[in-house]
């Protein structure tokens, strides 16, 4: 039907226009025709707020909204007088316009659109039978059925009964959505009869998006199977393919189902083969005769199924439009809607299915976040402009805005197509985005202090945690940890090289000695082990505010602690000595030794008063374990340290500090255990915040903070030297690097510790400055183990700790491994108790190691509720498992890593073959990028496509 009148009085009724819908109204515009905004009852305001900024200068002749009292003859009556009034205000008489055509603008608008052209007489689907309610989900699936195509099982209803039978029946997970909604709205995977059964009642109460309440919820089965989308623009039956898509999603953040992006399809492809005649087909049994449409379509293993047909436009504010443009060479769903309504000659010449090849590459990318923070800037965003293949950009946040996980479509930061003739090119850039996706380089947020934990006692939830300290991982501590998991490999070679070669017995008189061992806890407590395997007996000396939680610390390999007795500090040491040799009896003492980090300053003062080896408590000395002496000692004899202030309170000294030094600063306790409270501090006021709260906060040994220090923070690897030492002779047990990363928005994420090959030009270097250290601190006898970050000006210390490294010496069979028979808890004892076995030790670790292997901390990108732990299974098959020892099992919580307290576990990695190690470590690390670690309840999930949702506040950059 052609109108011979000019196209300026030629008038298109737009219903209820947004998204797509404007571009088409826009289409229509730029054609010389008119277009009118009609608006359906109940369409929200906000919605019709919803203009992609391409259509931003839209106008409408008129605009009329259907009133809830109306019937379609006043609606009708309505638009009537509307055309008239529009054409009065250009100085016109009535009957100026002419109506040719009706056009759903939007999801809401099409059963309007089909009632209003009917009544109009123009290209209309109709709204005879069933097919008045063609966009009702339910009925699209019988009609498909009914015509012989495959369809979905279902059941619907207005209340639970309706559809309790088909959830019983079927296997879950189901789909449930209002029968009516647009596109995804409301539409979730649940997967349980409870979920499912939540989610009916829930969407019987709450608004949908277009405004309205759902009357009726449809209960599917779960499609498995690849999801496409098939654009069509239909004119008397004729459908013309205007593209093919498919979505790629992927296991994401703890999420199956997350959006990377929408890809075009040949359409000579087996599968655009299978699916274009499927479409057809359905659109043909729905009776969508006239106008755009597109089908969402999963090809299962008995080939392709509805999902949805929405009897629209393809949505996403068409922002893919000129990709699609590009891949036909001339046209898209936009251009030739209007053709089908305006010039049916036209239509006619549009080619039946897309050429092929396509014209063009490219495709359209949804953007994943792997962290998540307020946005201070988006520099990312600034990069992806200028990538080769770049034409637009919608940003879904902003300056401001808080960005989340990406789990689904909601939480994506944004959306960009890419389109190059080169296909190489747009690879490129494609992969650089991802890499900036996974680096986390999309944003900046603004900073807030990061705990710069260490791997310690508590790291994985193995050890307890002070009154008021929660656990992330809901674990259990100590012995009687029923929730801890601890596997070991016992048939593995590596652990047994030179072991049988160790003394076990040190003197003849052993047995009539006794070792005095201060706050044995974690590797304090294998050297408790390794002592009385010797023949001696030990004492335990508790010190004041040693917590009763931590006496329990006891690792797993150690099983039950039996001492010979157990003294508690008294108020003075001369007491506390009495008190010692009253326990010993005639049992002569032969070393007092630190068991853990607050007993380090006892230990000292106690060796002196027992007369045994010592490193003296006399002086500065005294405060050897405090961090802020140990910079100062190292200062003092002309070798890096760091800049720094400390102080008992706030005062002008420690201002005076953090006004002037450059961000970010570390802040810490000076005497605390490792890094218990040590955090890092990106600005003046975060600074000042932490400084009082360190006041405030319980010690992880217990007791209270009584000094604050502030330090530069040192750039650069960190690295942690084991050395024993006796009479001032240093042997070095090992040299350890700490593998750190970016991950999950954090940027310090514990990701293991790999040993370093002693003749290497950095552990020359650290060994000769730790030993120059331990000088400096007159570290003369026992354990110690160096934090050292290499810097650009060469090593400097983060702190020294007099004690042996910690970790509940889940190091110690690796470290025996690398170096043929011995660790540093061995070497330990030989210092106090064995001259000549100490004496035989090498200076440094065998160069090359006697086997390869390292401690890999897990790292989680997902979180929620464990039920079952099927990464485990696998972590125990690797041809070089020794160990794992984790806290989280079933009905723990695990949140995404973001630092040590958050990460999920540990596993020592050992064997001959080098290229075995890489290997799993490469499974492992595949383990976690998958989510494959754990299985997490599985809560119902909200599942929207990419061509339904529609991108708030954008901001569309277009340079084509």
């Amino acid at each position: 039907m052609t109108n011979l009148l000019n196209p300026s009085q030629q008038l298109i009724l737009i219903v209820d226009p947004y998204s797509t819908g404007c571009m088409v109204a826009q289409e229509i515009t730029k054609r010389g025709y008119q277009i009118m905004a009609i608006w359906t009852k109940g369409f929200s305001d906000e919605m019709k707020t919803h203009v992609p900024v391409s259509c931003r200068d839209l106008t409408y002749v008129d605009q009329v909204q259907d009133e809830l009292h109306w019937s379609l003859g006043d609606l009708v009556r309505a638009v009537d007088q509307a055309k008239d009034r529009a054409a009065r205000k250009i100085g016109k008489d009535d009957g100026y316009y002419t109506i040719m055509g009706c056009i759903a603008g939007g999801e809401a608008g099409v059963d309007m659109a089909d009632l209003l052209s009917e009544k109009l007489g123009v290209l209309s689907n109709g709204t005879k039978g069933d097919f008045a309610n063609r966009r009702d989900k339910r009925v699209q699936q019988d009609l498909v059925r009914d015509a012989g195509l495959r369809a979905v099982r279902q059941a619907c209803g207005e209340k639970f009964e309706d559809v309790e039978e088909f959830l019983r029946s079927e296997q879950f997970p189901v789909v449930l959505k209002p029968t009516d909604s647009a596109g995804s709205d409301g539409v979730k995977l649940c997967h349980s009869f409870e979920q499912a059964k939540e989610h009916f009642h829930h969407l019987l109460t709450v608004e949908a998006v277009n405004g309205g309440y759902n009357t009726q919820v449809l209960c599917q089965e779960f499609l498995q199977g690849k999801e496409y989308v098939v654009d069509h623009v239909s004119r008397n039956g004729v459908h013309k393919t205007m593209m093919v898509w498919v979505y790629d999603k992927r296991p994401r953040n703890g999420s199956q189902f997350v959006y990377f992006g929408m890809l075009p399809i040949d359409p000579t492809s087996d599968e655009a083969k299978v699916l274009i005649p499927y479409t057809r087909g359905v659109l043909d049994a729905l009776g969508m005769r006239h106008g755009p449409s597109h089908g969402e379509i999963i090809i299962t293993n008995d080939g392709p199924c509805l999902v949805e047909m929405n009897c629209r436009a393809h949505g996403g504010d068409g922002n893919w439009t000129p990709l699609a443009r590009a891949l036909t060479g001339s046209y898209c769903q936009v251009d030739v809607t209007a053709n089908a309504y305006l010039d049916e000659e036209e239509f006619q010449k549009v080619p039946d299915v897309p050429p092929s090849p396509l014209k063009a590459h490219g495709l359209e990318i949804n953007l994943v976040s792997y962290s998540k923070g307020k946005v201070k800037s988006m520099p990312g965003f600034d990069v992806i402009k200028k990538l080769p293949s770049f034409v637009w950009l919608s940003p879904a946040v902003s300056i401001g805005s808080e960005v989340e996980y990406t789990i689904d479509l909601i939480t994506s930061p944004g959306c960009c197509v890419l389109m190059n003739s080169d296909e190489n090119v747009l690879k490129k850039d494609v992969d650089f985005i991802r890499y900036l996706e996974e680096i986390n380089g999309l944003f900046v947020y603004e900073t807030k202090g990061e705990s710069l934990a260490r791997p310690n006692v508590n790291t994985f939830g193995l050890g307890s945690l002070p009154s008021g300290k929660k656990s992330h991982h809901k674990r259990s501590s100590t012995l009687d940890r029923p929730g801890l998991l601890r596997i070991m490999s016992q048939d593995r070679p590596e652990l047994r090289m030179g072991l049988g070669l160790r003394k076990r017995m040190t003197t003849v008189d052993a047995s009539r000695e006794v070792v005095v061992v201060t706050d044995p806890y974690s590797t304090g407590c294998l050297i408790v082990k390794e002592v009385q395997s010797r023949g001696y007996k030990v004492i335990v000396l508790w010190t004041r505010g040693f917590s009763e939680e931590m006496k329990k610390h006891v690792p797993l390999s150690c099983g039950k602690m039996n001492y010979f007795a157990e003294v508690d500090e008294a108020d003075d040491v001369g007491e506390t000595t009495r008190q010692l040799y009253k326990a010993a009896g005639a049992l002569r003492i032969v070393a007092c030794i630190a068991g853990g980090e607050a007993g380090v300053d006892a230990a000292d003062v106690l060796s002196e008063r027992l007369l045994v080896r010592t490193n003296g408590a006399q002086g500065v000395f005294a405060n050897r374990r405090d961090k802020k002496v140990q910079q100062e000692l190292l200062k003092a004899a002309g070798m890096r340290s760091v800049r720094q202030a400390a102080g008992t309170e706030w005062n002008d000294t420690v201002e005076s500090f953090l006004k002037n030094e450059t961000y970010p600063v570390v802040l810490k306790p000076t005497d605390s255990a490792g890094s218990d409270g040590v955090k890092l501090c990106h600005n003046y006021e975060e600074a000042k915040e932490h400084f009082h709260a360190l006041f405030e906060i319980e010690a992880v040994n217990g007791g209270f903070n009584t000094e604050v220090l502030c330090q530069e923070f040192l750039r650069g690897k960190e690295y942690v030297v084991d050395t024993v030492s006796r009479d001032g002779e240093h042997k070095t047990c090992a040299v350890w690097v700490y593998d750190k990363r970016a991950a999950n928005g954090a940027a310090f994420v514990y990701f293991g510790m790999v040993p370093i090959d002693t003749s290497t030009q950095e552990a020359k270097l650290l060994i000769n400055y730790c030993n120059r250290t331990l000088d400096a601190l007159k570290m003369q006898n026992g354990p110690s183990h160096a934090e050292i970050i290499l810097t650009a000006s060469g090593p400097c210390l983060v702190e020294m700790n007099c004690r042996a490294q910690g970790g509940d010496g889940n190091w110690q069979q690796l470290a025996q491994a690398l170096t043929g028979g011995y660790s540093q808890v061995e070497a330990s004892v030989d210092a106090y108790l064995d001259k000549k076995a100490f004496s035989v030790l090498p200076q440094i670790p065998p160069s090359p190691a006697k086997a390869f292997g390292q401690e890999v901390i897990l790292v989680s990108y997902a979180e929620g509720e464990v039920v079952a732990t099927p990464g485990y299974d696998v972590i125990k098959k690797l041809e070089s498992f020794v160990y794992l020892e984790t806290g989280v099992a079933t009905g723990s919580h695990v949140e995404h890593t973001v630092d040590l307290v958050t990460s999920v576990g540990s596993v020592i990695l050992l064997h001959q073959d080098e290229d075995v190690v890489k290997h799993d470590i490469a499974t492992i690390r595949e383990l976690e990028k998958n989510n494959k670690l754990f299985d997490f309840v599985k809560n119902s999930m909200m599942m929207k496509a990419v061509s339904t949702l529609n991108f708030q506040n954008l901001s569309l950059s277009n340079v084509m």
